[in-house]
């Protein structure tokens, strides 16, 4: 049956939620669009009619899309080249979805996106539709098509997988660009010390360039390893240049809820550094430089105003 302007009016309106729902499972803005975008599809062959809650049907289809999409993607993932990290996400990109709760905020944090990718599919779905957009077990339940009680169970094995040992911060604007201005100072210092001072000493430094870009296929591990490699990565140089297409400025911004440093060439997002801080100081360092996964920070940031660059011209 064809669909009414009304039909089509009330996808439109759960399309925010849908896409914050398939952001969060998939680790990816754009597979999490063609996600949305084939729940559309579906809606559009159904008798909506008879559909008695199409809020509820709607996310049971787009979850169960995802669910096949982490199933096949694990398998892509295990040929990608080097790290594999989520798509990172400038503050106020409507794909973040609801931030009115810490629970909300902290699930769509670039750390925990990270430490979702651990979850098997159905922990990950159980865990971002109660974590995230406070769906009861009972409708999680019908969502997945389980019982009441495997929900809860799944849920509290996801959140313990989830949970790390040290809490992670609260971050407001004005603490995010001192957090990345005194990071960037002393990254471009040349020399260590000054690094290993913001570093706990089991941080952890690792990137995702996806084959396109080089990026070290394993972390560096200390805070001695992490601060000599990022010197070296600050370090300018005419073959850094070159492979950015030019010199980037750096910019302090919020992404996914938490500092970041973010490297622009002539309009263009090159790379986003995710700073993940404790009250102990920077613990994760976690770089996203694959094309494929800055176009959508490209565009946000082509229509935003993010303030002036803390350092220019940084290679």
């Amino acid at each position: 049956m064809a669909l009414t302007f009304s039909d089509v009016d009330r996808f439109e309106a759960a399309r925010p939620r849908l896409e914050a729902i398939a952001y969060r499972l998939l680790g990816s803005a754009s597979e999490a669009e063609d996600a949305v975008q084939e729940t559309y599809l579906r809606w559009q062959a159904a008798d909506v009619g008879r559909i008695e809650v199409p809020e509820a049907w709607l996310t049971k289809v787009l979850t169960n899309l995802c669910l096949n999409q982490l199933t096949s993607a694990r398998a892509r993932r295990e040929t990608y080249v080097g790290q594999w990290l989520p798509e990172p996400l400038l503050e106020g990109d409507p794909m973040l979805g609801p931030a009115e709760t810490a629970e909300q905020r902290e699930s769509v944090s670039y750390a925990v996106m990270v430490l979702l990718e651990r979850l098997s599919p159905n922990e990950r779905a159980v865990y971002v539709l109660r974590e995230a957009f406070a769906y009861s077990h009972r409708e999680i339940a019908e969502i997945l098509d389980l019982n009441e009680a495997a929900s809860q169970q799944i849920f509290h094995r996801a959140k313990k997988h989830v949970a790390q040992g040290r809490a992670r911060v609260e971050i407001d604007e004005v603490a995010v660009r001192r957090i990345v201005e005194e990071f960037l100072a002393a990254a471009t210092s040349g020399e260590t010390q000054p690094l290993i001072k913001l570093l706990t000493s089991d941080a952890v430094a690792l990137g995702d360039g996806g084959g396109k870009v080089p990026a070290r296929a394993s972390a560096f591990e200390g805070a001695r390893a992490v601060a000599k490699f990022l010197r070296g990565l600050f370090k300018p140089a005419p073959a850094k240049r070159n492979l950015a297409g030019g010199s980037p400025d750096l910019y302090a911004a919020t992404v996914n809820g938490g500092p970041a440093v973010v490297a622009v060439v002539d309009g263009r997002v090159f790379g986003i550094m995710c700073l993940e801080r404790t009250q102990e100081g920077i613990v994760a360092v976690r770089s996203q430089v694959n094309p494929d996964k800055l176009e959508r920070a490209t565009e946000r940031w082509a229509a935003g105003d993010f303030g002036p660059p803390v350092v220019t011209e940084a290679l």
